[in-house]
């Protein structure tokens, strides 16, 4: 009779062993999904950074300059970044989530 009753706790240790195995595995999905998002959006940040200093390096006014037109630039650089940034590897997201991979790795119990 122990026999069955260690048997039948070794089976309900497994299970949720897996069960917290399996808690484990989609929680470090969705960090790594998250911290991919991130790099993402900081890639994209970067770009647009890019993109401000080059149009901020122009020789002379042009006719129609207007706080409007400032304006209008600046939202369609934010809008050109996030297209370059998916579209073009530059690296950076990459580099981010390399950087920053082990610091979101659940620890493991001993």
């Amino acid at each position: 009779m122990d026999n069955l009753i260690s048997k039948s706790d070794q089976i309900k240790f497994l299970a949720s062993k897996a069960s917290q195995d399996n808690k484990s595995s989609k929680l470090q999905n969705k960090n790594n999904q998250e911290l991919k998002d991130v790099a993402e959006q900081f890639e994209s940040i970067f770009v647009h950074q890019m993109l401000k200093q080059a149009r901020q390096g122009k020789l002379a006014e042009g006719i129609f300059n207007s706080e409007a037109q400032d304006t209008f630039n600046n939202m369609l650089d934010i809008e050109y970044s996030k297209i370059l940034s998916k579209k073009n590897n530059f690296g950076i997201a990459e580099a981010l989530i390399q950087q920053f991979q082990p610091h979101i790795q659940p620890k493991k119990d001993k």
